[in-house]
């Protein structure tokens, strides 16, 4: 914006010679850069409007909240001309997944596919998770241990993409029996997610999902549904926390969020006519790419 508006000064600041230019010209210079400014600005919240979209139905599809597509973005894109610190980011962010998972959760509730008995223990059994995560996060967040779990990822990542072609370990009916029978190992499940989640700043659906899918047997339509109702009660709480902290940066994320409201219906609508086997590699390409992440991040191999 400053390069615009020196252009514009240097455009005009030799055209007239008389006294009047003092008065005239500044004038002129800054009427232009306003609407600069105003076009830029319109322009980020369309941008801004439609990666919303984009992130809504990507993260409804698969289960996760798009974070792992916000964050990146805001960081490298959007600072420090709008946002100007870590807790920003992190709580305009979480505003979008969570209205995404409000409203991702709202449909897959009218299609009958969340699972209450699974649902409501693991969105409270996530609750301390996070509160413990975010207590100790400060001595979880050294390179060594953000190198080593983005290889555990990674080959996470790797299981499911062989498992994705072995038909039985995919569950295509859900069996009650087997799920009370693992209900306990569940919740403890939903517990660490919580703390991970808080602790690399990341949605939980994207762990919560190949947990429910592989270790508690649901069908994938199922757990994404399911993880989705458990990312809308997790999200609320640390939303909760950011507005009072005044995290939020409301601009982008009402355009981020409206976004996500509009692309978790059509996510949701698109996973009708999805197979189960196509769920599971997009959450593996999004494994793929969050184990990427945390071991660049690391700084220890680049």
């Amino acid at each position: 914006m400053t390069k615009v508006c020196i252009f514009l000064y240097n455009e005009f600041k030799f055209e007239r010679k008389d006294m009047n230019f003092l008065f005239e010209e500044p004038f002129k210079i800054f009427t232009y850069a306003n609407l600069v400014l105003s076009l830029f600005f319109m322009i980020e919240i369309l941008v801004l409007f439609v990666v919303g979209i984009g992130v809504g139905t990507f993260g409804t599809l698969i289960g996760i909240g798009g974070g792992l597509i916000m964050i990146p973005l805001f960081t490298f894109a959007l600072t420090p001309s709008i946002f100007h610190s870590a807790p920003e980011i992190v709580g305009t962010s979480l505003f979008g997944v969570f209205l995404n998972a409000l409203s991702g959760t709202y449909a897959y509730v009218k299609q009958h596919r969340v699972y209450f008995k699974a649902a409501i223990p693991f969105a409270i059994a996530t609750l301390p998770g996070a509160i413990l995560g975010s207590l100790v996060s400060d001595y979880f967040t050294g390179p060594t241990f953000s190198l080593s779990y983005g290889i555990f990822i990674l080959i996470i990542s790797a299981i499911m993409y062989w498992n994705s072609s072995n038909k039985k370990a995919i569950a295509t009916n859900f069996d009650e029996t087997l799920f009370i029978a693992r209900k306990k190992l569940g919740i403890i499940l939903s517990m660490f997610v919580g703390f991970i989640s808080s602790i690399f700043g990341i949605g939980g659906g994207i762990i919560h999902v190949p947990v429910m899918i592989y270790a508690l047997a649901f069908p994938p339509h199922m757990a994404t549904a399911t993880s989705h109702f458990v990312l809308a009660v997790s999200s609320f709480m640390g939303v909760t926390s950011h507005i009072f902290l005044n995290h939020i940066v409301w601009i982008p994320a009402l355009a981020v969020g409206f976004g996500a409201v509009i692309g978790a219906q059509i996510g949701a609508r698109l996973s009708k006519k999805t197979k189960p086997r196509s769920i599971i590699l997009l959450l593996c390409i999004s494994l793929f790419l969050l184990g990427i992440r945390m071991i660049v991040e690391s700084n220890l191999l680049f």
